[in-house]
């Protein structure tokens, strides 16, 4: 995603809030012209234009219902994306009982902090570059040592049912990361957007101008037609800022890897048996 287009640089409320305004005030400059020329129009051309407006009016429409649902399914793309990577980290996790033993401890301990990071980095802001920076370094870092410590094991282990089994589950959780941070860089094109603008305005307009040809202001309904589309507009560009926006993309399934009850109880047997031999070592050396 080019993260220096104009419009992803400000706030999905105040694009809207903005949009909301230009349509009102353009509206009222197409009643002050079409009142200007009301004496000058027949009754032909205000049904010309009346025909206009509807042709305006459904090419709005279109592109209201195409630019939503893009950006739907590349919201529903990331929240799958979430739920992939958490499955793929869930079977990693339960696959390390397959590592000899004395692999198993780090293993996680590693598992945990790069879950951790996982989750903190999906809450930063795309547009905070040096803090997601830092963070795709940190866990750069956990991938080469939980794959060092997978060549480890493989070495000691080297059949493909044990430890073969783990790694391919831990190459199946570096693609799933690869896949949701490509996902974050697909968003709804901006000149899509821009052209949604500009047909809106000039609906908002050419409403202003049928209402001046007919000589009655009607105010009220356009502010509400306005103000639903841009409701929805707001929502097509909330939706297709990832981290930026208002709705954002449940990571609770991340936050639960290490809650369920197998994978729990496995983590604190580890660390239980880690802690033992600690204590055991120590007595040995008393002695």
């Amino acid at each position: 995603m080019n993260e220096q287009e104009f419009l992803y640089s400000h706030s999905s409320i105040a694009i809207a809030v903005t949009l909301f305004f230009v349509i009102i005030f353009f509206n009222e400059i197409g009643f002050r012209i079409g009142r200007f020329i009301q004496s000058q129009t027949d009754d032909e051309m205000k049904s010309l234009t009346g025909s206009i407006q509807a042709s305006i009016l459904g090419l709005l429409a279109l592109l209201l219902g195409f630019t939503f649902s893009m950006s739907m399914q590349r919201f529903d793309h990331r929240s799958m994306a979430v739920i992939d990577e958490a499955n793929a980290i869930g079977t990693a996790v339960l696959r390390v009982k397959l590592l000899p033993e004395k692999y198993q401890h780090d293993v996680n301990e590693l598992f945990q902090q790069y879950v951790d990071l996982r989750i903190t980095v999906g809450q930063i802001d795309l547009t905070k570059h040096d803090e997601r920076k830092k963070l795709k370094q940190v866990i750069s870092g956990l991938q080469d040592k939980l794959w060092a410590l997978a060549i480890l094991a493989a070495n000691d282990d080297p059949r493909p049912v044990t430890t073969g089994a783990f790694i391919k589950s831990l190459n199946d959780v570096f693609d799933s990361q690869g896949k949701r941070n490509a996902l974050l860089q697909m968003h709804v094109p901006e000149v899509v957007l821009m052209l949604l603008f500009i047909v809106f305005v000039s609906s908002g307009g050419i409403l202003g101008y049928s209402s001046g040809l007919g000589g009655k202001r009607v105010l009220a309904p356009v502010a509400l037609v306005s103000f639903l589309i841009t409701l929805i507009v707001f929502i097509i560009i909330d939706l297709d800022r990832p981290k930026r926006g208002l709705i954002q993309v449940n990571q609770e399934m991340l936050k639960e890897v290490f809650q369920s009850p197998e994978l729990l109880s496995s983590y604190k047997s580890h660390s239980s048996s880690a802690i033992s031999k600690l204590v055991a070592l120590k007595s040995v050396g008393r002695q």
